[in-house]
């Protein structure tokens, strides 16, 4: 079985797993009721995007 000939330092190890994190979710204001929408999407309290009423939320 193959075996590491030398130990893989802390700083290679942490090099290899900067892309290993969680990232934090970009949220915008809703432009019709203010609420917190992710961008590009429907916002789900009042079922507006851009400024167009897309889905009828009761």
């Amino acid at each position: 079985m193959a075996v590491p000939f030398r130990r893989v330092s802390k700083t290679r190890k942490a090099k290899r797993r900067t892309h290993q994190n969680v990232k934090s979710v970009t949220l915008t204001d809703c432009t019709n009721c203010g609420a917190r929408v992710k961008p590009h999407h429907v916002c789900g309290k009042c079922g507006y995007y851009k400024g167009k009423e897309v889905v009828s939320v009761d």
